[in-house]
């Protein structure tokens, strides 16, 4: 395999307004292309928005949500890709042919979509059907996989990637600033991002803080360092409906280190080069080979019921507190 250039982007996406979006998709993508990116990636739902969703009837969910590969996002895309030479990874909501809502997050290609996968472990709005497949694909020889957000949070969706083959694992997200049972944890007052101009010492502290990136510092890289993959975190900055995000899209190596980050306080591409000597320098390599599974096959395998609960959606909590 050749060495690949791969670019992550963050960007403050506008509710709804799918051709807005886009339009910052195709800026981004040029000026990744122009610095020599083979690949550029996007955040979870970076067409139409995303938390903006949870208000949503079924219907309005239909209205948002296309085909694929047949919608009109898919087509924009796929102009882009062949104009500036560049994989794109974007995220959208998908509708089938029975109508039926998933979260997806695409690639695409200047000959069309190479992949498409759908979330695992939807929860914004209650329309979402689970997704109930891995997917691995290529790009220039490199093999790779998508896990959207939560599903990242569950460690045997990353192993499993990574078993079937996955040297890169892009993990788009729409993450931090929001409250959980950890220490630390909250929103982010969307005043601090309105001064951010004139005071951006206490956004910082707090998008650097527990509420954001250290608290992502705690399990990325172990999901890198872990399975022996390139990840490529892909994360939106500014406002996304009423609740103040912050950014921080990376890409690590194998060893779990970060090899390139956005630090604006605005839209922003970061950019790495991964290399295949990588994957089998780094200790995951190793304990990949070392596994054991006739000790934990049937542990693994039990039955079991799944629960998945997220904090910051319980009506009680106001996000401007």
């Amino acid at each position: 395999m050749e060495p690949l250039r791969i670019a992550t982007a963050q960007f403050e996406h506008y509710n709804g307004q799918k051709a807005h979006n886009l339009a910052i998709i195709r800026r981004m993508a040029a000026q990744a292309a122009q610095k020599g990116a083979d690949v550029i990636a996007f955040h979870e739902c970076s067409i139409p928005g995303y938390t903006h969703a949870r208000n949503l009837s079924r219907e309005q969910m239909l209205a948002i949500a296309e085909r694929i590969p047949d919608g009109e996002s898919i087509q924009t895309l796929t102009d882009i890709a062949r104009e500036h030479q560049i994989v794109i990874l974007v995220g959208l909501f998908e509708k089938d042919e029975q109508d039926r809502l998933f979260k997806a997050q695409v690639c695409v290609g200047e000959n069309g979509l190479i992949a498409k996968y759908r979330k695992l472990h939807p929860f914004i709005n209650p329309h979402l059907l689970p997704g109930d497949q891995y997917v691995v694909f290529e790009i220039k020889g490199w093999k790779c996989g998508i896990l959207i957000c939560y599903d990242n949070n569950i460690i045997e969706n990353v192993r499993a990637t990574k078993l079937l083959g996955a040297d890169i694992i892009f993990m788009p997200h729409v993450t931090m600033c929001t409250p959980s049972t950890r220490p630390g944890a909250g929103f982010v007052d969307p005043a601090l991002w309105e001064n951010r101009e004139h005071d951006p010492t206490s956004l910082r502290l707090e998008f650097d803080g527990m509420k954001g990136r250290a608290w992502l510092m705690k399990w990325l890289p172990a999901r890198a360092y872990d399975n022996a993959v390139y990840v490529v975190f892909s994360n939106p900055i500014g406002m996304d409906d009423d609740q103040l995000k912050n950014g921080c899209s990376m890409i690590l190596d194998p060893f779990g280190d970060v090899l390139a980050e956005c630090r604006n306080l605005g839209n922003d591409i970061a950019m790495a080069t991964c290399t295949p000597e990588k994957l089998t320098m780094a200790g995951g390599h190793r304990y990949l080979k070392a596994r054991r599974p006739d000790l934990y096959r049937d542990i693994l395998g039990q039955d079991h019921q799944p629960e998945q609960k997220v904090v910051w959606l319980n009506p009680e909590i106001d996000p401007s507190a």
